[in-house]
């Protein structure tokens, strides 16, 4: 990607206004909004890994040098949201103070709400708002993830798992699942002793599971910006292989964008049942489920 020539001053209360439209968008809503094919797509970063690897403080660091490359840069951190009060404290932007006065970047932080998968609800729609605001790259953090929460692939161009020195534990038990989907393993924290032996037990790993030529795994120090240029050759290398298949970034954003909302429909009719359909046969149980879905309404 050549450095981005100057882009016109983005309107940020209307981005702000479109961005709250999208998250709170019921699903009948999204599904009769005009939707357009082919339009402008921004490059998407995801950045997923366990709490505490220091995923926001990469973030910054990685936007500030994006910026080179692109002239405008969203960055959309999730948060978790408590399942006993469903608030969230959404505290990225905190972390990533350094950015929030510069004019070419946008920092949103978004509650998970009903999803699972280290994602959030109406995901797909708040990155397309981007996309119609004409940003060139995204950068998306997921809340802290385990073994098998891995749906960011479907929706980035380029997948970052940020690992942590101490995190040799965690690397036997992501083997069957969210390390087999990174296009680029991140082992932040450099200066920290165990950098090294996490370096060579992920590179061992990654022989084993990943046929070919294995990912690359750079060591980094975010909150210093070491190795910070290394780690953009390799997203700007990642992506020009994705490139290769552009068809196939669009269809598996669809796919995400279609399951995401049917899980929402269905867990709504879920909750709307009444007791006492649960009493019935599991195949009358299913039927009446699926009669739901294909009903087709949302709340």
């Amino acid at each position: 990607m050549n450095v981005a020539p100057r882009t016109p001053m983005l309107d940020r209360r209307a981005l702000g206004r479109a961005l709250s439209c999208a998250a709170d968008a019921a699903v009948a809503d999204i599904l009769k909004a005009p939707h357009g094919e082919g339009g402008h797509l921004a490059r998407r970063i995801g950045v997923t890994g366990p709490p505490g690897a220091g995923k926001s403080t990469l973030i910054a660091a990685l936007a500030r040098h994006r910026l080179a490359r692109a002239g405008r840069v969203a960055i959309v951190a999730i948060d978790p949201t408590s399942p006993k009060t469903g608030g969230s404290i959404l505290g990225d932007r905190i972390r990533m103070d350094a950015l929030v006065d510069d004019p070419r970047v946008f920092i949103r932080s978004i509650a998970s709400r009903g999803a699972t998968d280290g994602l959030a609800d109406n995901l797909p729609e708040i990155l397309g708002v981007f996309d119609d605001f004409g940003f060139d790259e995204i950068i998306l953090e997921t809340v802290g993830v385990g073994q098998s929460e891995f749906a960011v692939r479907e929706l980035v161009d380029v997948e970052l798992l940020v690992l942590s020195p101490g995190a040799g534990d965690q690397i036997q038990a992501m083997k069957a699942g969210i390390l087999e989907t990174a296009d680029i393993y991140v082992i932040n924290k450099a200066d920290q002793p165990d950098a090294a032996k996490v370096e060579a037990e992920l590179k061992a790993t990654l022989a084993l599971t990943s046929p070919g030529d294995p990912p690359p795994v750079l060591r980094v120090r975010a909150d210093a910006g070491e190795n910070i240029a290394a780690l953009d050759d390799a997203i700007e290398a990642a992506a020009a292989r994705q490139a290769a298949d552009g068809d196939g970034a669009r269809r598996r954003r669809a796919r995400q964008r279609i399951k995401g909302l049917v899980w929402r429909q269905l867990t709504r009719i879920l909750a709307d049942l009444p007791q006492e359909a649960f009493e019935q046969p599991l195949p009358d149980l299913y039927a009446t489920v699926l009669s739901g879905l294909a009903e087709g309404e949302a709340g």
